[in-house]
């Protein structure tokens, strides 16, 4: 910082840099949607701290160096923390943070140990028990303010809802996502065209976030406590002592931890983990350093933002600048259409890279990232490749914005962007890219329902050109089948008598096969109800499907846009033309004559184990019968029905007040229906 810099450019300065650290805050911390890396926000962070603190009257109480934690968000109750939820100080490199080990003795003014923690990058939590029983948990929120998220914490196995002692206490630790989850999100959110999660702390807190807490409980989720409240009350004198009764009371603390008692033994256990974070399960951006001792911690106390007996020192990014060769776009089995950044190979986070996803179009024209632009790469969780950004001062004079395709790069269609999607979309049905998983969709059980057609069979007759789309299967002969890898005379009989069968299904079943984005079993039997002839929904408008109850914008969109596709059309008319039934044959679902029906127009939710049926069985049967079957109970649902080992559904029906039936007394109104 220049000695000449006056306090009037200081303000200026400062206050720029607070409009751009609020908006990326934003970003991150409540929209979830992070746009710069966390080392470019730590470095503007770094300057508007120095600019404060050598003219301390340009510090306003909105300052980001102010504040304690994020936004509380809408649509959760909020509630006090009993005692502000503080964030950690950062340091940046070992001299600082030898540093800050000197000012710590010198205050404390005595020889004591430290409690060296991994730090994982998730969203802090506080979690309350009484008499061992786990009654609530919160979001940081803003430090003194958080979000009661008790439901959601509930579906986190490592959070237990009952510990080992009666004790009352509050803990607080870190919730996360581990790497695996996290990689294995991102690919499904992209197959679904849906944004990505830049990394497994933006994943943990949006999952965290969900107002329905099923979508919660298939986040795979996971907790480290690291901070017990009042442990005096409880005898406990040192964090490596708390951390330890954490773990015996049921908690999921980290094993990483160490007691260490010199600067020799710091550097060690940073180093170590620093060479170890890529091999870990979940993703760190560092380390914690923490007075062990307790009465050490009350001595020095803490600032309005920070403790002062603590520290979190952050690794350095792992990243290499590199040069894009190539914009590869390629077909994904479920017609998402993406582009890869083909570049020089380079070695990051122990492995050598040359290629990372580009994801969407969006995602393209946001970065701009260009043929022979230097980027710089890293890993986002430490496993997946990601271009940070585009290295403007090297770019080419001449350089051209990346072209997007408007036709398939495999199958040469017209690629349909969808209102809902950030992605291209091949549609075409007849793709090569496409034909193997919608062959296995179309014979499974809520579809065609075709016995034997299972993956194994469907590669053998896609490698042997036997097939090329649906239609094809209704072509198949015996001297076809036969030829197959293990495919005895009975095989092949049997496969050909269920191929035959299906021909025969009512059309909601072929609606659903036919694998249209958002057309689910339910919606196609709603929309089949209603149009009672295919051909009639394929020359439907959107406004025509809006009629229907339930149905959206974004189905009827979805609907239209596939049926406008040529090659669709030419496939249904292949599926007339080989005797598959293209008329609904299901009696028509009227509930305005429905006084006595009992579950016309009631929200049910099925739990449980049933006894005399399938739980398809009477989703099936409720639905026939104007019951809107979901699969969460809340204030909207209007009737439980609980067999045998009801869980969490149950319980929560009967804190809502929600009717619950028994499936004898299900049974029992099934019977006065027939």
């Amino acid at each position: 910082m220049s000695d000449l810099l006056t306090e009037h450019a200081a303000q200026k300065r400062a206050q720029e840099l607070r409009k751009q650290l609020n908006d990326w805050s934003h970003q991150y911390y409540v929209m979830d949607q992070p746009t710069v890396e966390d080392v470019v926000y730590d470095k503007a962070y770094k300057e508007l701290v120095g600019l404060e603190k050598r003219f301390p009257k340009i510090i306003v109480s909105d300052s980001p160096t102010q504040r304690v934690g994020g936004q509380v968000l809408s649509g959760f109750n909020k509630l006090n923390h009993e005692l502000p939820m503080l964030s950690l100080g950062d340091v940046f490199s070992k001299q600082e943070l030898m540093e800050f080990d000197e000012r710590l003795r010198k205050t404390a003014d005595k020889d004591f140990a430290y409690s060296c923690e991994l730090k994982i990058d998730g969203l802090a939590i506080s979690l309350v028990y009484e008499n061992g029983v786990f009654v609530q948990g919160s979001t940081r929120g803003n430090g003194v303010i958080g979000e009661d998220i008790t439901e959601n914490l509930r579906t986190i196995k490592a959070i237990p809802l009952q510990l080992t002692e009666p004790v009352s206490l509050e803990v607080r630790g870190e919730c996360y996502m581990p790497k695996r989850a996290f990689a294995e999100l991102n690919a499904k959110r992209e197959a679904e065209g849906k944004p990505v999660f830049a990394n497994p702390r933006n994943a943990a807190a949006g999952s965290l976030r969900q107002l329905d807490t099923s979508i919660t409980a298939r986040r795979h989720l996971s907790t480290f406590i690291y901070y017990l409240m009042k442990p005096e009350s409880l005898g406990i004198e040192k964090q490596s002592e708390a951390l330890k009764k954490m773990a015996e009371w049921g908690f999921r603390t980290n094993s990483e931890s160490r007691v260490v008692t010199s600067a020799a033994e710091i550097n060690a256990y940073i180093d170590e983990y620093q060479a170890k974070r890529t091999s870990l399960p979940y993703d760190i951006d560092g380390i914690v350093l923490k007075a062990d001792p307790f009465n050490v911690q009350r001595m020095v106390g803490n600032t309005v933002k920070v403790p002062r007996w603590a520290i979190a020192y952050k690794f350095p990014p792992d990243e290499q600048e590199t040069i894009v060769r190539q914009i590869e776009w390629t077909v994904g089995r479920t017609g998402i259409v993406t582009p890869t950044a083909v570049m020089d190979p380079v070695t990051i986070a122990g492995s050598v890279v040359s290629r990372a996803s580009l994801h969407n179009p969006d995602y393209l024209k946001q970065k701009d990232i260009r043929l022979l632009d230097t980027v710089v790469l890293h890993k986002a969780g430490d496993i997946i490749p990601e271009i940070s950004n585009v290295v403007m001062k090297k770019r080419l004079h001449d350089s051209q914005p990346s072209s997007v395709p408007t036709n398939c790069p495999i199958c040469k269609a017209e690629l349909v962007h969808l209102n809902d999607e950030v992605a291209l979309r091949c549609i075409n049905p007849k793709c090569p890219a496409l034909i193997k998983e919608s062959l296995i969709h179309f014979g499974s059980r809520n579809a065609m329902d075709i016995s034997g057609l299972g993956p194994k069979v469907v590669e053998q007759l896609f490698n042997q050109n036997l097939v090329a789309d649906i239609a094809d299967l209704y072509r198949l002969k015996f001297e076809d089948l036969i030829k197959l890898d293990k495919f005895k005379d009975k095989a092949a009989s049997n496969l050909l008598t269920a191929i035959a069968k299906s021909r025969h299904n009512s059309v909601e079943r072929l609606l659903f096969g036919l694998g249209i984005r958002h057309v689910g079993a339910k919606v196609a039997r709603l929309l089949m109800q209603h149009f009672q002839d295919l051909r009639n929904l394929m020359k439907a408008e959107p406004a025509e499907i809006l009629e229907i109850d339930s149905m959206g914008d974004v189905i009827a969109d979805s609907v239209v846009t596939y049926f406008s596709n040529a090659e669709v059309k030419e496939l249904i008319k292949e599926l007339d033309e080989v005797g598959v039934n293209l008329l609904y044959k299901g009696s028509e679902r009227s509930v305005s004559n429905t006084s006595d029906n009992y579950f016309a127009d009631k929200r049910v939710v099925l739990t449980g184990t049933l006894d005399h049926m399938k739980r398809s069985e009477a989703k099936k049967w409720l639905e026939e019968h104007g019951a809107d079957v979901t699969g969460s109970v809340s204030q909207k649902t209007d009737l439980v029905i609980a067999g045998h080992s009801a869980g969490s559904k149950l319980t929560k029906a009967q804190k809502l007040d929600v009717k619950v039936i028994n499936e004898a007394q299900f049974i029992e109104q099934m019977e006065e229906k027939k």
